[in-house]
């Protein structure tokens, strides 16, 4: 077990300047343009494809450094160069989790290479978790998985939404209703492999930020898919069933994951990570125009309500990226949150990327609410942190349930 180090090694150093290049070099520059269409930056997926960010080795690299620092390192650094077309790169990751997390080491070597495919040929994934009336609110959820034991096929019949990737996805993985009395422990994760019948895209939705990433509705009509690609296997589903229906009889309270929460879990000290990004890219902005800009015949980085601006905003981001280093140390170091560290981090990196932006937008004035310069952007692509992977009201409900061990509504 690596001990915590606030000090990257030589090899980390190495590839965060690699991805920072990248970063610079061709995520930065497209930026405004996939901003203003809306849509997916297939190219730009491909040249991460060709460099080898976009691939299954690289983010399996970063996951498995030892130090849990690789894929909270890469996130800033891609987040960095900006946060929709970063999205559209690293959206895939979630589906992937939800298989690493969840899935039989068959599932995993059959499906998460499909999710990429090739750099000539490049494919996305979509996790489809939330629904019209089940976002924070899992127990709410209400796609249905129904077993088909003489075919040995599940049949998906539901709406999902928020889905990024969603209907343009080679492979989606949707999270169903296997045992409505059991509410979030009857839960289950699917694999939905390419064209399968009875999927298709709903509303595609017109964006505040992110606007360079796909999110849309995924609509399941009677989709058949093999008993296979149920994640985990029906044995190990068949058993927490059991289990959970036992402790209901019995009026007890274990908790058991189900295969969402797992995934977002997982996920959360990422999300973190990509805050820290934002933030940090809107603060250089603000940092150079400070220095560069003059009112009254000096830089309006002399004036001490700009400077004091600045100096909060660099503490915040710096304590943001510690305590998301924190929990990513922690995961991969088999400690327990037992103070909802995970949550933690999520919630101040994403409380942090709104306000440095906010207040980036304001240290450049005028200019900071034109599209000429980036940090416009910036403070409406960071509005999302706070919502998507669970809300900052919800990281503050688990962060409370657990410091309290009481159930907190």
């Amino acid at each position: 077990m690596a001990e915590f180090t606030m000090e990257l090694n030589d090899e980390q150093k190495q590839v965060r300047d690699w991805i920072h290049g990248f970063a610079a070099d061709v995520i930065r520059p497209a930026a405004a343009e996939w901003d203003e269409r809306e849509e997916t930056p297939w190219p730009v997926i491909q040249e991460a494809a060709k460099v080898g960010i976009y691939s299954l080795d690289f983010y399996a690299q970063q996951f498995f450094d030892p130090t849990g620092l690789g894929i909270p390192m890469a996130m800033e650094e891609l987040f960095w160069g900006d946060a929709g077309i970063a999205l559209s790169i690293v959206g895939t990751g979630l589906a992937a989790i939800g298989v690493v997390a969840n899935g039989t080491e068959e599932q995993i070597g059959t499906w998460i290479p499909q999710m990429y495919g090739t750099p000539d040929d490049v494919k996305v994934a979509a996790f489809c978790s939330s629904e019209p009336d089940a976002g924070s609110d899992v127990g709410a959820m209400r796609t249905r998985a129904v077993y088909d034991e003489a075919k040995d096929e599940w049949v998906l019949n539901g709406t999902k939404t928020w889905a990024t990737n969603g209907g343009i996805a080679n492979v989606h993985i949707v999270v169903a209703v296997v045992d409505p009395e059991l509410g979030t422990k009857g839960h289950a994760s699917f694999i939905v492999p390419p064209n399968t019948p009875g999927l298709s895209q709903g509303q595609k939705f017109k964006k505040h930020g992110i606007r360079a990433s796909h999110t849309a509705e995924v609509v399941l009509e009677d989709v058949r898919v093999p008993g296979s690609c149920l994640l985990g296997g029906k044995d190990k589903l068949d058993e927490r069933l059991a289990r959970a229906r036992e402790k209901a009889k019995a009026g007890g309270g274990e908790r058991v994951k189900n295969a969402a929460m797992a995934t977002f879990e997982a996920s959360r000290p990422a999300v973190g990570a990509m805050a820290v990004g934002t933030a940090r890219a809107a603060y250089e902005v603000a940092l150079d125009y400070a220095r560069t800009r003059t009112q009254f015949g000096r830089p309006i980085i002399d004036n001490q309500g700009v400077a004091f601006q600045l100096a909060d905003m660099r503490t915040q981001i710096d304590a943001a990226r510690l305590l998301v280093w924190r929990a990513s140390w922690m995961a991969v170091a088999g400690k327990p949150f037992t103070s909802a560290e995970g949550s933690m981090s999520k919630l101040f990196a994403s409380e942090v990327a709104k306000k440095v932006t906010a207040q980036a937008v304001q240290i450049l004035g005028g200019n900071g609410f034109t599209r000429e310069y980036p940090v416009e952007r910036m403070h409406r692509d960071a509005a999302i942190y706070t919502i998507f992977e669970g809300t900052s009201e919800i990281q503050r409900l688990v962060i409370a349930r657990t410091l309290s061990g009481m159930p907190i509504r």
